[in-house]
């Protein structure tokens, strides 16, 4: 009985995470525009964190409770699964065109700052001269989509509660960052417990359960882009998340508490490299993601999911 009381306060984590990230975009975004930010700056800081406010709080959250095998399980399991799941789902609902920025510098640019952690991971532990670096990588990333969409190159578009009153605004933002919060103790409590019930190990769980909550967000928006023939968006939406758990979301949880970096997940990084080294082969052969792409990737995330099992 307490098991299932557990797994149902995980599952609320989940959804309190979820929606938290849906209101804190909303009500943070009409703030901003009625503030008079533009609308450009808006969609690459409020909302392109928006998006990966689960996987930050969660990781934040496990560094500071001392569960560092989540902290780095939710954000390597994230990029995996984002890639092989969430592509290859949406890559067999319809055919995702590929933009040539993200072929030429995206892509790649995920591919270089997932090598980056491997190496930093080596000695075993993300510190704080690594933080930094991870840090100094995200503002260039920034700049560049910055520059992307300033010579519009790359169209940027905020969806918004900006017609409702300013108190409902901040009241979705406070409550949808309540929720986050909130949403990551119960989720980091309720995982490391279930693992220790079953003798599983909080790598195996970060990497597996709660990287698939975490990604929830992904998942419903870029099936959802896939499915309304916005392939753009599907694909910008998990390159540029891959590339945000990475830089910001574990250079700010190691900058706050140096994060340990177990000898398994130095494999567990070598999958999230294959995996983007196979998603850039095949954009760059077909110029986009067909359904047959997208089995492969399916395929290689299950048997991913075999070897984690069997460890």
């Amino acid at each position: 009985m307490e098991l299932l009381f557990q797994i149902i306060l995980l599952a609320v984590g989940f959804v309190m995470l979820v929606k938290g990230a849906d209101w804190f975009v909303d009500g943070a975004s009409a703030i901003a525009r009625r503030l008079g930010i533009p609308q450009m700056v808006i969609a690459l800081t409020v909302v392109a964190m928006g998006t990966s406010a689960p996987e930050l709080a969660v990781s934040l959250s496990a560094a500071l409770r001392g569960n560092p095998d989540i902290t780095v399980g939710s954000v390597v399991g994230s990029n995996i699964l984002n890639i092989l799941i969430i592509l290859g789902v949406s890559s067999v609902v319809t055919d995702l065109k590929v933009a040539r920025s993200a072929i030429r510098a995206e892509i790649p640019f995920m591919l270089l700052v997932t090598a980056v952690l491997q190496l930093q991971g080596v000695d075993g532990a993300i510190g704080r001269g690594n933080s930094v670096v991870l840090l100094l990588l995200f503002l260039i990333y920034l700049g560049y989509l910055y520059w992307l969409a300033k010579n519009g190159r790359e169209e940027v578009t905020v969806e918004s509660a900006a017609d409702q009153p300013m108190k409902r605004c901040v009241l979705m933002t406070v409550t949808g960052l309540v929720l986050i919060i909130w949403g990551s103790s119960i989720t980091v409590d309720m995982a490391s417990d279930i693992a220790r019930r079953f003798g599983l190990s909080e790598r195996l769980i970060g990497l597996t359960i709660v990287a698939l909550g975490t990604s929830l967000p992904e998942l419903f928006t870029s099936v959802n882009a896939a499915m309304k023939g916005n392939a753009d968006i599907a694909l910008g939406n998990i390159v540029g998340s891959n590339i945000f758990n990475i830089l910001f979301i574990v250079g700010l949880s190691g900058l706050v508490v140096p994060v340990s970096f177990a000898d398994l997940f130095i494999v567990d990084t070598l999958v999230a490299i294959g995996a983007a080294i196979v998603l850039g082969g095949f954009c760059v052969r077909k110029g986009k993601l067909i359904t047959w792409h997208g089995v492969v990737m399916l395929v290689g995330y299950g048997a991913y999911l075999g070897w984690l099992l069997m460890i």
